[in-house]
């Protein structure tokens, strides 16, 4: 059986309201990525890493917990 592709219109709210500027850079967190493309967190980033090739240099990056605490603080 062939894989059935779905194409999904989000509002463009929907996406605007999930980046965040952080040190002046546009960034989204990987939890409202895997909701747009309606998969696991889990899965998102083993896919990234499996195929860094695809991606940009910068796409991924790990926040510390201290720096994570910093930005929550300012918001």
């Amino acid at each position: 059986m062939a894989k059935q592709i779905v194409t999904v219109l989000l509002p463009e709210e929907a996406i605007i309201n999930k980046i965040f500027v952080l040190r002046e850079e546009k960034v989204m967190l990987d939890i409202h990525l895997s909701e747009i493309y309606g998969v696991e967190t889990r899965a998102l980033k083993q896919a990234v890493r499996r195929n860094r090739d695809l991606f940009p240099n910068d796409f991924m990056f790990v926040l510390s917990e201290k720096r994570l605490g910093l930005w929550y603080h300012k918001m």
